[in-house]
């Protein structure tokens, strides 16, 4: 499963207002797994930036200036994404500037959840913590992930830690499977779950070591942590 976590960076808050995209980070995942691969532009907006935004992020028009348009950009943005699910934290936000810069252009291109199904992080959390907060660094704090170099929001810098408080999120690891093995929901397409040969060999037990089963307390010690106490795995040996 190919996924890309998406973050966009713009001259202000209202696309109404032809605000426009100044930054798009993207971070690649497959198999929930950050794989290195990324996309990441700075874009000429044509405009001048509030005095707002540049307080979140630091971007100035003066940065800009040398930058790329959009135009120049969208193709190796929807290469990079086409047929990814989109991970973005208040998906309309990033959609809407989106998709306001694609209608833009002189070619017609749907709509970006056209080419893509999406994932808002936001709604997950909402309902996974309701009542709290639930903005980027407030998750990061509950799920332990760090954030220290986050002093000003940046597209790129925020889609890679979106990218560890997604994963957080939905459970870390997301396959037991190795090699060419399937998955649990392969085998139930398959028919259920595959029995051993009658007399066949008896499968090995392997016992954890002492060291293993240490780490797998002080594993179940910072889930519980990040949690606030809500770890519901054993405690016990």
């Amino acid at each position: 499963m190919r996924q890309v976590v998406l973050d966009t960076e713009t001259t202000g808050l209202e696309v109404a207002q032809d605000h426009r995209i100044i930054e798009i980070g993207c971070v690649e995942l497959i198999n929930r797994r950050i794989t290195g691969r990324h996309f990441h532009r700075y874009v000429n907006p044509e405009r001048d930036i509030d005095e707002g935004a540049l307080a979140v992020h630091g971007i100035s028009n003066d940065d800009l200036a040398d930058k790329p348009l959009f135009a120049q950009v969208v193709a190796d943005f929807l290469e990079f994404v086409d047929d990814a699910e989109l991970v973005i934290h208040n998906a309309p936000f990033d959609l809407g500037f989106i998709n306001s810069e694609l209608k833009k252009l002189a070619v017609t291109y749907p709509l970006l959840e056209e080419r893509c199904s999406v994932i808002d992080t936001l709604l997950m959390a909402r309902q996974l913590h309701p009542g709290q907060k639930n903005n980027l660094n407030a998750l990061c704090k509950r799920y332990g992930v760090n954030n220290s170099q986050r002093e000003l929001h940046g597209a790129l810098l925020d889609a890679e830690i979106l990218a560890d408080v997604y994963l957080a999120m939905t459970g870390g690891q997301g396959s037991l499977t190795l090699g060419d093995e399937p998955a649990a929901g392969q085998i139930a397409e398959q028919g259920g779950v595959r029995p051993l040969p009658m007399g066949g060999p008896r499968p090995r037990v392997l016992l954890a070591t002492e060291e293993e089963r240490q780490a797998h307390q002080s594993r179940l010690a910072a889930l519980d942590r990040a949690s606030a106490g809500n770890c519901r795995w054993p405690r016990g040996d």
